[in-house]
């Protein structure tokens, strides 16, 4: 076998490990991406609860305050 083909076969070789390696890369980050995507729908979901929850919370809080702010007033007459 010349030196060329030999170089070649080396080059070849290398090319090759080097393209099995980026494939598997892609594979990796690509189950990656899919698992953060998910997480941020999760988040996003918990995100629309937790928000649900606060005006709901608000809601109530403003209530109570206007019974307390009427007792005040019925108590002060």
């Amino acid at each position: 076998m010349s030196k060329a083909a030999s170089a070649k076969d080396r080059v070849d070789s290398a090319l090759s490990r080097l393209e099995t390696m980026v494939e598997e890369r892609l594979r990796a980050e690509s189950i990656r991406a899919d698992e953060m995507a998910k997480r941020l729908s999760k988040l996003e979901r918990q995100h629309d609860e937790l928000k649900k929850v606060a005006m709901d919370v608000e809601g109530r809080l403003e209530r109570a305050m206007e019974y307390i702010r009427s007792l005040l007033a019925a108590d002060q007459e």
